[in-house]
């Protein structure tokens, strides 16, 4: 009888192991990077390039493809045409939709326009410039995003390749809200980058285009008396006047009242058949004062509830930047301080005091919907709801941004999101200052 043999272990299926679950490994690493991509805001400046680029060819389809809409183009252009057939009257420019309503720097940057168009005539030219201000504006907003680190990347890649309307309002319908938008974000940039001259500057050229930029400068104050002191604040008080009296200042010589009267009218009526976020309310309460005094009156008292966790962050900012100063000489050439703390201590009152003053606005018309669109993300980031919730409030507020004509229920959807968004805020103030 042959002997037995002893039985030997299978090397090969070892080896193969290990590799199977090496392979394994390795792929479970390479996929949770390309996850990371997607989630964590660290990488959020990996994947704007990407984006950026799909959105340049998202938007020459849009202009190739999407009829072009009518809407204030025209206007735009009849105003400014008086202006440059010699009229500095303000009162006596005006277009089909009525007269001239915004500040002087409109005026030149649409006069601009008017001749790179051919008299306003070729819009598709007007089309691919509002366009290209929709990059930019894209990659100045992800920039203060890749800045902060707060929002992950995926909530921001919905953001853009989502919303119907505010590529409408750029490339289908040319408002000039994205020109004083995008003026906006390059001030918040420059402000970031310690720029602060030019910040101001940048901000005051906003505020010519469109006066709801003043929504920002309650922030604005805090965050320049908390920074520069009270002597430069004047500096750069001075600054943001004086360019508003450059630009102003042919129309003030002609007639000032006017100019003052239509420029920065703050009693202007709206009509209530484009007001998207009081529909359900009656038309004679609409246009009634005892309304527009009781939102003017809750905007100032939410702002100064708001104002010392404002200052409180800003205190903290100043701190945080001296001491990231002193460090710097004593790390190696590789080594960095992570300052993204910093960045959102700064950017949380700008969006903040924007969003309160859109909540209490006596009218919100399609178009301003770009008012606070790329500050939303951040907004809902500042409350300590579930992410799924969160994310369910933004959708819902472009549903009801989408809803054309606006219904009462639209309405009241986008007040009670606001409402939920601004408790979310104050709650956050009320636990942080309880930390503290």
């Amino acid at each position: 009888m042959a002997p037995r043999r002893e039985a030997r272990p299978n090397l090969n299926a070892g080896r193969s192991s290990r590799r199977s679950n090496k392979g394994w490994l390795e792929n479970y690493v390479e996929w949770r990077q390309l996850v990371s991509f997607l989630t964590d805001p660290k990488k959020l400046s990996l994947t704007v390039k990407l984006f950026i680029i799909l959105e340049i060819v998202l938007n020459a389809v849009v202009i190739q493809t999407v009829p072009y809409t009518e809407i204030d183009w025209k206007a735009y252009m009849q105003e400014v045409e008086g202006f440059l057939n010699g009229t500095l009257d303000y009162s006596k420019l005006r277009g089909d939709t009525g007269p001239l309503v915004y500040p002087a720097g409109f005026v030149y940057i649409f006069s601009s326009l008017y001749y790179i168009t051919s008299h306003g005539t070729n819009v598709r030219i007007a089309q691919y410039v509002f366009a290209a201000l929709y990059v930019i504006t894209l990659m100045l907003v992800f920039r203060i995003y890749a800045r902060t680190k707060k929002v992950p990347p995926y909530v921001l890649i919905l953001m853009c390749c989502t919303s119907y309307r505010i590529h409408s309002i750029f490339v289908l319908r040319l408002f000039n809200d994205p020109v004083a938008m995008v003026l906006l974000y390059a001030s918040i940039n420059s402000f970031l980058d310690n720029r602060w001259y030019l910040g101001s500057v940048l901000y005051s050229l906003a505020v010519s285009i469109k006066m709801n930029i003043l929504l920002f400068a309650p922030a604005l104050l805090v965050i320049y008396l908390c920074v520069l002191r009270m002597f430069k604040t004047l500096i750069h008080l001075s600054i943001c006047a004086l360019i508003q009296l450059i630009l102003g200042l042919p129309f003030l010589l002609e007639n000032s009242i006017a100019y003052i009267k239509g420029a920065f009218n703050l009693g202007r009526v709206f009509e209530f058949r484009w007001t998207v976020n009081w529909r359900f309310l009656p038309e004679e309460v609409f246009v009634h004062p005892y309304l527009h005094v009781s939102l003017l009156l809750l905007h100032v008292l939410t702002l100064l509830y708001c104002a010392p966790i404002w200052i409180s962050y800003m205190k903290s900012y100043v701190k945080l930047k001296h001491i990231g100063k002193e460090l710097k000489p004593q790390l190696r050439k590789k080594e960095k301080v992570d300052m993204s703390t910093v960045s959102q201590l700064f950017v949380y009152p700008l969006f903040v005091a924007n969003f309160i003053g859109i909540m209490f606005s006596r009218s919100l018309h399609y178009q301003f919907y770009i008012w606070y669109y790329h500050t939303l993300p951040y907004i809902a980031w500042c409350t300590d709801y579930k992410t799924i919730f969160k994310l369910t409030i933004l959708g819902v507020i472009e549903l009801c941004w989408n809803t054309y004509p606006s219904t009462v229920f639209s309405s009241a959807a986008l007040h009670l999101c606001h409402i939920i968004l601004l408790y979310g805020i104050l709650k956050n103030r009320s636990n942080n200052a309880k930390e503290k």
